[in-house]
């Protein structure tokens, strides 16, 4: 675990004070355990709200997490909360998770997601119907690499992130193969790479994110999904298979919580249930160190400082 030392009584590099008030007493000095995933916007916003709560003179560990078997922790109390969960690749092991576990739906941010295949725009001058998952297919050879031919290639994300897109490749009988990368980083280095050549690439993107203020581009569109997706086969474009679908095109961002906050930090689970963030914040916590390369961290503190409303309005 991952210690955060800094606190808000002290003044920033850049000379602006933290807009906090001095430290106040905690109800325990035991440490609130903040979870981190691996990209970059969750890792920037749960370093901001574990110095909001040092603000408040909580001690605050963070704890580096797998993303699906993060809540089933939550639940136990191993960690006690996590900033940002995406229902297009959490959703069941979130809500497994409440339902069998114990753990706490925390409250849903005013964000709004996707998650999905995602092309330049450049590709359409090649694949004129690739914005729609059947035009991409019928192009699929444009996305070939030594790799994957006489298939195309999906760049996917992390394995961990729980999204096989493999399986649903299978279920539309599409002419790709879809290839995990091992962290974030690399897919922002395919897509910068394939940018600057001006070659065909596909790949995982999500929204909000930094990639909507620095390339132009857009999500493929898959048939919009629904629970008979998953259940039966008859319905969606194969008749033979489940899992035909895309993700939701507005899907939900969510807090989770160990059941025992309230009782056991009350000022500190009444501070967690107003956090709440837009699709804007998000995508410029991505950009301070995505773009612009703030440690996540420094990121942290610039965001504390650039929307000290906000905060405020936490607190109250």
């Amino acid at each position: 675990m991952l210690k955060s030392t800094m606190k808000f009584a002290t003044v920033l590099a850049m000379g602006v004070a933290l807009p906090f008030s001095a430290m106040a007493a905690a109800e325990s000095d035991d440490p609130i355990i903040i979870v981190q995933n691996n990209w970059t916007s969750q890792l920037v916003l749960s370093y901001v709200v574990g110095k909001v709560l040092e603000g408040e003179g909580y001690t605050v560990e963070y704890a580096p997490s797998d993303s699906q078997l993060q809540f089933a922790a939550i639940g136990r109390g191993d960690m006690h909360f996590q900033v940002e969960a995406w229902e297009g690749s959490m959703k069941k092991a979130f809500e497994d998770a409440v339902a069998n576990d114990g753990m706490i739906d925390a409250g849903t941010h005013d964000a709004l997601t996707r998650e999905e295949w995602w092309i330049p725009d450049y590709v359409l001058e090649t694949c004129p119907g690739a914005e729609e998952w059947k035009g991409l297919d019928a192009c699929a050879e444009q996305f070939a690499t030594a790799e994957t031919a006489p298939k195309g290639r999906f760049v996917g994300p992390p394995a961990d992130w729980g999204k096989n897109y493999a399986d649903r490749v299978k279920a539309l009988e599409m002419n790709f193969a879809a290839i995990n990368v091992g962290q974030a980083a690399t897919l922002w280095a395919e897509l910068q790479s394939a940018y600057d050549q001006k070659k065909p690439v596909v790949l995982f993107n999500w929204t909000p994110n930094f990639i909507e203020s620095k390339f132009k581009g857009r999500f493929v569109n898959f048939p919009e999904p629904e629970p008979a997706c998953f259940e039966d086969a008859s319905w969606g474009p194969n008749p033979n298979a489940t899992g035909d679908c895309g993700a939701p095109h507005g899907g939900w961002l969510k807090k989770a919580a160990w059941p025992g906050l309230a009782d056991k930090y009350p000022n500190a689970w009444g501070i967690m249930q107003k956090v709440n963030f837009s699709n804007a914040q998000i995508a410029a916590a991505a950009l301070m160190v995505d773009v612009d390369g703030l440690e996540a961290e420094e990121a942290a503190d610039k965001w504390i400082v650039d929307n000290a409303d906000v905060i405020s309005s936490w607190k109250n």
